[in-house]
């Protein structure tokens, strides 16, 4: 599980099988579940040197979302 030098976003998590992207950030906490994700997209949001910048141009609005119910 990931955690980021960040000021939008705390960490990330990701499963394969179900190419499911949980991100959690640092203002609504999370996770925020994003669906249909392909492996590089995570990858790239790892490697980015601006994560919020990746997840807006990349994730935001492209992807099906559920948010769960608690915070941090």
């Amino acid at each position: 599980m990931p955690r980021f030098n960040s000021s939008a976003i705390e960490r990330a998590e990701y499963d394969e099988p179900s190419s499911t992207l949980q991100i959690w950030f640092v203002e609504s906490g999370g996770p925020y579940s994003y669906y249909g994700v392909p492996p590089h997209i995570f990858q790239g949001l790892c490697a980015a040197a601006s994560q919020g910048q990746y997840f807006a141009v990349y994730i935001r609005d492209k992807y099906n979302r559920d948010t769960h119910s608690y915070r941090r």
